[in-house]
């Protein structure tokens, strides 16, 4: 698969997740007007008691009484504080991923880094050719490159928590390989990374690494191309909460 369709593909994805993000909003505006609204209303039991049993009766049932369920006004307007918050978060991460666009324009990463959105959660992917040679879990001179190229954009957004994801393919390592399977690999290869951006200033607290093997692929592994878009490391982004 080429640079240039995965471009394509990126870009074709990014404008597909526009129209989500305007639907999630008015999503999120219609509920905080419901909650606003139930909090300041006061429901007459009686009149539903009464209209439930009528209802009950004249379709032969027995007579129940209705079991209420009522949330108070604190707790109505701790929801509506949540939900507020969730709405900020999704605002202040759609101004992230506009940002990230950039970064895909700078140099070094032209036609290397992807990225997508979804639910206030940036994702960031490298390739893991390009980052490390083939079986090894030792950054390259270019994979060194393409963590600076990176490393200013996440200095210029400390509020950002970054989880470094390593994936390989479904071959395992050969016979003879001083790693045991790919889930070494894969965690190695996080943890390289992440060890890189620390002693590149990166805030050690902002960072985790995990290795997924051949977990969460890309694309299928029954061709070569798809198993070099699924060797990959991904830098999964979420906005730090005050007080964590």
């Amino acid at each position: 698969m080429s640079d240039e369709y995965q471009i394509m593909e990126d870009e074709e994805e990014s404008d597909a997740q526009e129209w989500l993000m305007t639907f999630s909003d008015l999503t999120m505006l219609l509920l905080v007007f419901f909650i606003m609204m139930f909090a300041m209303s006061t429901p007459d039991t009686s009149k539903i008691q009464s209209t439930l049993m009528s209802v009950t009766t004249a379709l032969g049932g027995k007579e129940t009484k209705l079991a209420t369920s009522t949330i108070s006004r604190e707790e109505a307007g701790v929801i509506l504080d949540q939900v507020m918050m969730q709405r900020q978060i999704m605002i202040a991460q759609q101004k992230v991923f506009a940002d990230v666009k950039y970064l895909q324009t700078k140099k070094g990463l032209e036609g290397l880094v992807g990225a997508n959105f979804e639910d206030g959660v940036i994702t960031i992917r490298a390739p893991g050719d390009v980052l490390f040679a083939p079986g090894e879990v030792t950054l390259t001179e270019k994979g060194r490159q393409v963590i600076l190229a990176m490393k200013d954009f996440f200095v210029q957004h400390p509020d950002q928590t970054i989880n470094i994801r390593g994936y390989t393919d479904d071959h395992q390592p050969p016979p003879g390989s001083r790693f045991r399977d790919n889930w070494e690999i894969s965690s190695l290869r996080a943890v390289n990374v992440l060890r890189l951006l620390m002693s590149m200033g990166i805030e050690s607290k902002r960072l985790t690494s995990t290795g997924l093997a051949d977990l969460n692929p890309l694309f299928p592994n029954t061709t070569d191309e798809y198993r070099v878009q699924n060797r990959r490391v991904e830098f999964v982004l979420e906005k730090r909460v005050s007080g964590k």
